[in-house]
């Protein structure tokens, strides 16, 4: 019922809606007046002809001719009789069959059906929304973000201000709101002034006015919002809070640091109090080809290995676990054990690993991103592009297809240690890893993938590593929430802090099952200002300690739906 009333409410609410209803009423006064008419004039024919008949049997005449029933029980016996009844005949095919029916799809029905249609997107948040996350458009990273906002417990609104667009996403299960980005009223209807975070993502000129729009009407709420040319980085950084990321090359340098393996040592993630969390690529180390026992690093430098993951899959560190090239080692420790560990690994490098070139795939932004990357660190390496006018503003680059095995074996995919493969066509880079696996089963091979849902494909493909575009970006926004927590784009992993909640007050390790129950790992422990970075397993928790865990998305949200914490 109620939502029968909201369709109406919005239809005689709309001008056009009720222009039509009048247009509608009006040609049905003349439908009557017409039929009125006939009936009149059907009475007073038939009397000129001898025979009496009532008003009412007018009415039932005239409509049924006009309707062509026509049951033939009342007919005329003069010629201007039958005249009249072909008339009415006429006229009745026009307005009753034609007219009609047109009239009423057009002023009434096709209206009606759309005022139930956009009945069913909503226009506004309801009373008291607060503390949620604005997305002004939808794109690949706003599907990867509402994904882990889902998983993670915030509440979010996506703005769409397509009619169609709008129905599509809600009925895929979004929580989206018809209205326009660029309009102040639009923000008023969903509670920007209590909202934690808005995200702008589309072109660098409709972010600008969508962020100007804001600050008009909110000077405070922190945006977050991308760029693609150099030159609007200023502009877009004028409103203050905010925060503004270029994420193709963001990818690019992640891409390009992941083919200096051991020779940019450990990149610090996460930092609490002096407590570090860092991850390092364990190729071109003597730590390849080791199990984690035999590696001896808490041992010999002081830092822990709290989690690993190849190939896009994430394990809790074992004994056994066998390090390969591909792997992407998690370090806890303090500043002082993590330098220690690049200095002895750094010693592991093979000198002809470092003279080996890195073969880019593609020279687009995200490629010249990762080419000047190398550049800067004095890495060699080639560029395959295929556009002759991008290839000529680019250092070291072959023109042609990268498809092309002649191209291939000219730019050294025989004898180069890595491949990167940045083009923005998941398919083309699904073929390019293939392609460079069989032709060289040796090689380290890179990809992007525009969207994680191909992510797995790439490792199938032959991919040892897969930075995936969308989850970069979301992880990149959705760490604003929390600034202090650490998040690793490329396989969804988290690192997080929480209070101990009460239903683990009294508990120890041992008897939690806190890893058996939600697949998150404790990793350090911060009690009375210091942290544990190895905390007893039987050491009872207390209301006033903080846990750092390590965990999926999905194990991070088990944790907090299981012991109750909040985000």
């Amino acid at each position: 019922m109620k939502f029968l009333v909201a369709q109406l409410l919005y239809f005689f609410k709309n001008k056009e809606s009720k222009r039509n209803v009048v247009f509608l009423t009006q040609f049905l006064v003349f439908l009557a007046s017409v039929i009125t008419i006939y009936s009149v004039l059907f009475h007073y024919l038939m009397q000129a002809e001898g025979r009496e008949f009532s008003w009412i049997t007018g009415f039932y005449w005239t409509l049924t001719v006009m309707s062509t029933l026509g049951f033939g029980d009342i007919t005329f016996h003069s010629d201007i009789g039958l005249i009249f009844t072909l008339l009415v005949l006429i006229s009745g095919i026009v307005l009753l069959l034609i007219m009609l029916p047109f009239s009423f799809i057009q002023f009434f029905w096709a209206p009606w059906l759309d005022a139930q249609t956009k009945a069913r997107t909503p226009r506004k948040v309801s009373k008291g929304t607060k503390d949620h996350i604005i997305i002004t458009n939808y794109c690949v990273t706003t599907e990867a973000l509402v994904k882990k906002l889902t998983k993670l417990g915030y509440d979010y609104v996506l703005i769409e201000n397509d009619l169609q667009a709008a129905l599509d996403l809600h009925d895929n299960g979004y929580k989206v709101i018809l209205g326009a980005p660029d309009d102040q009223k639009t923000y008023e209807r969903i509670n920007v002034h209590d909202a934690a975070l808005i995200v702008v993502l589309s072109d660098d000129l409709t972010n600008t006015n969508i962020s100007f729009t804001i600050r008009e009407i909110n000077k405070s709420v922190p945006i977050v919002t991308s760029c693609d040319n150099i030159n609007s980085l200023d502009i877009l950084n004028f409103p203050e809070k905010m925060r503004v990321f270029q994420f193709m090359d963001m990818l690019g340098i992640d891409l390009a640091q992941r083919t200096m393996g051991g020779l940019l040592g450990t990149h610090i993630i996460g930092q609490f109090e002096d407590f570090y969390i860092a991850e390092t690529l364990a190729s071109d180390t003597a730590l390849v080809g080791r199990t984690i026992a035999e590696t001896q690093l808490r041992q010999s430098v002081g830092v822990n290995i709290v989690g690993i993951w190849t190939r896009g899959v994430y394990r809790p560190p074992s004994p056994g676990t066998v390090i390969d090239k591909s792997t992407i080692l998690l370090l806890a420790g303090s500043q002082e054990s993590l330098d220690k560990y690049d200095q002895i690994h750094s010693n592991d490098i093979d000198p002809g690993m470092i003279e080996a070139p890195v073969l880019i795939l593609g020279g687009g932004r995200v490629g010249k991103a990762a080419l000047e990357f190398l550049e800067i660190h004095g890495q060699q390496y080639t560029v395959v592009e295929k556009n002759k006018g991008a290839a000529k503003r680019l250092k070291n680059c072959i023109v042609g297809d990268a498809a092309d095995i002649k191209v291939l074996k000219e730019a050294g995919i025989d004898h180069a240690k890595s491949v990167v493969i940045t083009t923005h066509n998941d398919a083309m880079n699904i073929y390019l890893t293939f392609y460079c696996r069989q032709l060289n089963p040796n090689i380290q091979i890179i990809s992007r993938a525009e969207e994680q849902h191909n992510v797995s494909k790439l490792h199938t493909a032959g991919g040892d590593l897969v930075l995936s575009y969308a989850t970069m970006s979301a992880n990149a926004i959705l760490d604003q929430l929390h600034p202090q927590e650490a998040s690793m784009f490329s396989e969804g992993l988290n690192i997080f802090t929480v209070q101990i909640g009460q239903n683990l007050v009294g508990q120890s390790l041992v008897t939690a099952n806190i890893r058996e129950e939600t697949g998150c790992s404790v990793i350090g422990l911060k009690r009375s200002g210091s942290m544990v970075t190895t905390p007893d397993p039987k050491l009872a928790f207390t209301s006033k300690d903080e846990l750092v865990l390590i965990g999926t998305l999905e194990a991070e949200a088990l944790f907090r739906k299981k012991y109750k914490m909040l985000n």
